[in-house]
């Protein structure tokens, strides 16, 4: 195993193993590192869009607002979150001029929810498991993705965005899904419908990194940051989160709840 992959491995087990705990303990703990998460985001697609320092540090403060009121000790998942991240969203454009960065706190604000609300969701077991399948099915996409890419290979996915990628491994990240949310639903009962849904988590999943992919293009960077050794930045280990997440909790809304 080279340095590099080494490397990467024990970045990628002790971002999950972190993820993992603090899915586990639910609360304020969840609601912090997503909220540290969405802030350091913030300031990726700010250099990623092109925003002058000034404005990057105006936006991560203005998407600080909206997360802080999601804090379960505060408002939490509510109309009032709902609200301050409308309204920092125009007031980052007001003042910024700037479409580009504005949608940003969109990006990072709706999957927070998203996950929080599923978290949230009692009781508490319950909401457990439907967080982790949120989690997890990006988690089996990414590694099926990986490994049916790598052994099949063929024609490419989207060779002018992401020239690894081939519809070999979004069959493979598919499959991988789909195998996680039916195990979910025969050891853990996860209901039937979502487990079945699972496949097109998946594609959501690897659009939102098509999508950053694509970001990366135009701003010729190759990472959106260099704070995780291996992994590049934030916003490259949760593109996948950042579109699966709200479709999975929309989901949840429209088929198991009554």
């Amino acid at each position: 195993m080279s340095s590099e992959l080494r490397t990467r491995t024990v970045v990628g087990l002790a971002l999950i193993a972190m993820a993992l705990g603090a899915l586990l303990s639910g609360g304020f703990l969840f609601w912090l590192l997503l909220v540290v998460a969405g802030v350091l985001m913030q300031g990726e697609w700010g250099d990623l869009v092109g925003a002058s320092p000034d404005h990057r540090r105006l936006a991560m403060f203005a998407v600080s607002v909206p997360l802080a009121i999601l804090c379960p000790l505060a408002a939490g998942v509510s109309w009032t979150a709902f609200t301050l991240m409308v309204a920092a969203f125009f007031f980052v454009l007001l003042a910024t001029r700037s479409l580009r960065l504005a949608l940003g706190l969109l990006y990072i604000c709706v999957p927070v929810v998203a996950l929080l609300f599923l978290r949230g969701e009692a009781p508490n077991l319950w909401g457990l498991l439907l967080a982790f399948w949120a989690l997890s099915l990006v988690w089996a996409t990414d590694i099926g993705a990986y490994f049916a890419g790598r052994a099949i290979g063929g024609p490419k996915l989207a060779p002018r965005v992401s020239p690894s990628k081939t519809w070999a491994g979004l069959g493979g990240g598919i499959l991988a899904a789909l195998v996680t949310g039916f195990l979910l639903h025969r050891f853990a009962g996860l209901p039937m419908q979502l487990a079945a849904a699972s496949g097109l988590l998946a594609v959501a999943a690897q659009l939102g990194d098509l999508f950053e992919s694509w970001m990366k293009r135009r701003a010729g960077v190759k990472d959106s940051g260099t704070l995780l050794p291996g992994h590049g930045g934030v916003m490259d280990r949760l593109d996948g989160v950042a579109a699966a997440a709200p479709l999975a909790a929309l989901f949840y809304l429209l088929l198991v709840v009554p």
